[in-house]
């Protein structure tokens, strides 16, 4: 699976958590009597929504994604591609924190309200990664594509030949443009 398709995936994936999460809350709290968790998890949503988009403000890549791709192994061919199989292995822990917080949710309405905030986070903090990726790839024409490693140990990337993109160079914008010159 592309890394850049990993990771909308991922963006995708924790916003769908987050939203089950939430309304797991209301109606378990709603079943309970109890609104004051619904107005605190509504808090702590809006600041977990502030905290995310703050950390996911740059339009460049992360710090871990930036040594993940100078540290992916390069290889001539494609490798493996079996994205269910990818995303299972590497988003098995947002899978069991979904099912757990769900399934607790019904006792415990806050665990879920919680759990949701910090999805929130992750969705947000991670929305621009993908798109800079995609550009990191267009510049060095490459791709990279996750790994089947095993799901404990960490992500592994393989780096393939691309195709570069020409898009800087079109029209002849990579020399100096030459000036109108008015007909007489």
């Amino acid at each position: 699976m592309r890394f850049s398709d990993f990771l909308r995936t991922t963006v995708l994936l924790s916003a769908g958590a987050a939203s089950s999460l939430a309304a797991v809350t209301v109606l378990s709290a709603a079943g309970n009597g109890d609104d004051l968790v619904v107005v605190f998890g509504a808090g702590w949503w809006l600041l977990a929504g502030v905290i995310g988009l703050w950390q996911g403000r740059r339009a460049e890549t992360s710090p871990p994604i930036a040594g993940l791709l100078a540290s992916a192994r390069t290889q001539p061919s494609l490798p493996e591609v079996n994205p269910s199989r990818t995303l299972l292995n590497r988003l098995w822990p947002l899978l069991l924190s979904t099912i757990g917080a769900g399934a607790v949710a019904f006792v415990i309405p806050q665990v879920a309200a919680v759990a949701a905030g910090f999805a929130i986070i992750w969705a947000l903090a991670w929305r621009r990664q993908a798109a800079a990726v995609t550009a990191i790839e267009e510049r060095d024409g490459a791709r990279f594509y996750v790994q089947q490693t095993s799901p404990l140990k960490p992500i592994q990337l393989v780096r393939t030949p691309g195709f570069r993109s020409n898009r800087f160079e079109l029209n002849g914008t990579s020399r100096h443009p030459r000036r109108a010159r008015p007909h007489a």
